[in-house]
């Protein structure tokens, strides 16, 4: 592996085109101007490389120089040390356990929907869909209280949030009126040149 790795004569990202977990790292890859070679790849014609590097076989994955990464979270949080400006995670302990804590409860709470929404079983949707809408509706004020989310800085949570609600469209997902807080903070994200930069082609097409 080491040696497929030292090969890689820059930073590399193995990346769905569409999957939600490499969106939130090419997010931050963004957010940071970091040089990095996209590979995207096709669920059904996946490259040697990737099988060498991942023994899940699965993206994101990363490559930089003799280190392999292929947990999205890890990546995020390993980009952030990695390249420290712009921050994206607070720098002590106790307000960076707090984010890791909140990027926690996002991933149990709102990506176990956003999965099912995202397979290829239809049986769970419709309550998949309704448990997101309400999810979201429920924590609505919170989007009033900052510019971003829980904070006056753009941070890892948003590069977090921001995919699922891109996705919301695709999903088939309408918030209701009372949820016009999370709209607006979805539009401030969406704004955002280093958003635009991260999206693919197919992501694009998606809204």
């Amino acid at each position: 592996m080491a040696l497929i790795a030292n090969r890689k004569s820059v930073m590399t990202l193995f990346s769905g085109l569409t999957d939600i977990y490499s969106h939130r790292v090419r997010i931050v890859l963004a957010e940071k101007g970091i040089n990095v070679e996209y590979h995207y790849v096709d669920s059904d014609n996946k490259p040697e490389d990737l099988i060498d590097l991942n023994p899940y076989n699965s993206v994101p994955t990363l490559v930089d120089r003799e280190l392999v990464l292929f947990d999205s979270q890890v990546i995020m949080e390993y980009l952030d040390e990695r390249f420290p400006h712009p921050p994206l995670m607070p720098v002590d302990p106790v307000s960076r356990a707090r984010s890791r804590q909140m990027l926690y409860r996002i991933q149990r709470d709102w990506y176990g929907h956003v999965d099912t929404l995202s397979g290829q079983d239809e049986s769970g949707k419709p309550e998949a869909r309704v448990a997101l809408r309400d999810a979201l509706s429920t924590v609505a004020p919170i989007f009033e209280q900052k510019e971003y989310f829980m904070s006056d800085e753009f941070s890892v949570i948003d590069c977090a949030i921001a995919p699922i609600l891109w996705r919301l469209s695709s999903f088939d997902i309408q918030l209701p009126p009372q949820a016009k807080a999370v709209y607006n903070y979805s539009e401030r994200l969406f704004e955002r040149e280093t958003f635009v930069s991260s999206l693919s082609e197919a992501e694009q097409e998606l809204r």
